[in-house]
C-alpha cells in the first residue's frame, strides 16, 4: 500500500508540474490547466499526508517517521497549500503581466 501511495503521489506531482508548464503557450494563458495544476499539487499533499498518517513511526522510513502525529502529518498538507500560494502570487504578479505584454 505504501508502494501504491507514494507512486500516485508522485504520478500527481508529475501532473502538476506537467500542467503547470503547459498553462503558458502559443495558445495564451490556459486558466483551467492552471487551475488543475494547483489542484494536482493539493492532491499531492493530501497524498504525503495520508502516508504519513499510515505509515509514521512504524519504522518503514526514517522520513516518513518524522511525522508522527496527526498534527505533524497535516503540516504536509499546508505545505503544499502554501506552495500552491506562493506560486500562484509568483504567476500572478510577476509571470502573467511579463507574459501578457509579450503577447
Amino acid at each position: 500500500m505504501l508502494t501504491t501511495l507514494t507512486t500516485l503521489a508522485a504520478v500527481f506531482f508529475l501532473a502538476h508540474v506537467f500542467l503547470l508548464f503547459t498553462s503558458f503557450g502559443k495558445k495564451g494563458f490556459q486558466k483551467q490547466k492552471y487551475l488543475w495544476s494547483h489542484i494536482t499539487l493539493w492532491i499531492t499533499g493530501a497524498l504525503a499526508g495520508l502516508i504519513a498518517i499510515l505509515f509514521a513511526g512504524k519504522g518503514v522510513s526514517g522520513v516518513i517517521d518524522v511525522f508522527n502525529t496527526p498534527g505533524k502529518a497535516a503540516i504536509l498538507l499546508l505545505i503544499s497549500l502554501a506552495l500552491s500560494g506562493a506560486a500562484h502570487s509568483i504567476v500572478k504578479l510577476l509571470v502573467l503581466p511579463k507574459y501578457q505584454r509579450a503577447l
